[in-house]
């Protein structure tokens, strides 16, 4: 087996700097190549812990003596000949890793994945053809919320080479046409500062394919941005929405304020008797000003562009189903550029997480 010396000369070109890497609650210092991004760093420094856990975090160091150990075992099995091939099978292991052309392995119950080659055509090949497949599946998503998908599979691939790669599949996201509405200001939206400090809802109207309108009473959390429940009925009053919020709330507890925009449901009586009961407080949006409720209606836009306008509903019992899983995967699956591009649901059990570890304020971007 011979190697000729493609990447070890490349390699030798690398700037390395000392940087600091925030790791649970505290900074790591580490040595890494510049133009290393910090997910990047992070991720191969999860395997070089799992590989020789100690206090030194020199990557070179770790990837080196990593690339020696393969090394010399090859050669005990005879897989390499000499001394002189082992040294050069070593250094052109360790400088494909540096030139970001190899991605660390992947924890498994099975131990760890494959390293994967991107400088392999028949890799490249798989990751485009897995971009096409959630591309099918997920319409409605664009290169980078499909990048934050398969950050788990290719956690070396960044943004840029899923975008071309997007672009070669001639896949494109269609813009939908707005429309125009006339300026008008806008007031300020305060933002929650804990789970269940506030529950934005709203309705979205659609139809059956035999013209039957449906009503969707839909509710969110505005810190966590998870969809408390979508409600899906041919009309909703407002004694219907308390049961559904009672309902809710049983799981969750009651929430400390409520936003609202003036609709009938949201003004009745059985509303307001709830939120008084409850010493909840309504908060109500100015007649004409939907922004005022914008957590909400960013939801409603999501909904409908990726749910309401992907299906044909033939009855109520099927929107109910489709809706309902559209909702699980939201929560559970789907990426949330406000949460760290990580699910909403993953983004409320690590606040829950590091709530209970510590009182530092949360940050989310320790939590990725």
């Amino acid at each position: 087996m011979r190697f000729k010396a493609r990447f070890a000369p490349l390699a030798a070109t690398l700037a390395f700097e000392p940087r600091e890497i925030e790791r649970g609650r505290a900074l790591t210092p580490v040595t890494a190549p510049a133009g290393w991004t910090d997910v990047r760093v992070e991720a191969w420094l999860d395997w070089a812990e799992s590989q020789a856990p100690s206090s030194s975090h020199a990557l070179d160091d770790a990837i080196h003596g990593w690339a020696a150990r393969l090394a010399s075992d090859g050669r005990e099995s005879g897989a390499l000949a000499t001394a002189a091939e082992a040294e050069r099978f070593a250094a052109e292991l360790a400088a494909s890793v540096l030139l970001g052309l190899a991605a660390p392995a992947l924890p498994t119950t099975n131990g760890f994945l494959p390293l994967i080659d991107l400088s392999e055509p028949d890799a490249t090949q798989a990751l485009s053809a897995r971009i096409v497949e959630l591309a099918q599946v997920r319409r409605r998503f664009g290169y980078r919320r499909l990048h934050d998908l398969l950050r788990p599979e290719y956690p070396a691939v960044n943004h840029k080479k899923i975008y071309r790669l997007y672009r070669e599949a001639n896949l494109a996201v269609r813009r939908r046409k707005k429309v125009r509405r006339p300026p008008s200001e806008r007031q300020p939206l305060s933002s929650a500062t804990a789970p269940n400090a506030v529950w934005s809802m709203d309705f979205v109207s659609d139809a059956l394919a035999n013209g039957r309108r449906l009503k969707c009473l839909t509710v969110a959390d505005d810190f966590t941005h998870e969809c408390v429940d979508i409600t899906v009925d041919h009309g909703i009053s407002g004694a219907y929405v308390v049961r559904v919020l009672d309902q809710a709330a049983r799981f969750r507890g009651y929430p400390r304020a409520v936003r609202t925009d003036n609709g009938p449901e949201f003004t009745s009586r059985a509303f307001i008797a709830w939120t008084q009961q409850h010493a909840i407080q309504h908060l109500l949006i100015e007649p004409g000003r939907p922004m005022q409720n914008g957590y909400i209606e960013s939801f409603n836009g999501k909904f409908r562009d990726e749910c309401l306008n992907e299906h044909w509903f033939t009855s109520l019992i099927q929107a109910r189903d489709v809706i309902s899983e559209w909702r699980r995967d939201y929560n559970q699956v789907r990426p949330h550029s406000s949460c760290g591009r990580i699910p909403p649901a993953q983004f409320a059990a690590n606040h829950r997480s590091q709530k209970q570890q510590t009182e530092v304020p949360f940050n989310p971007g320790l939590c990725q």
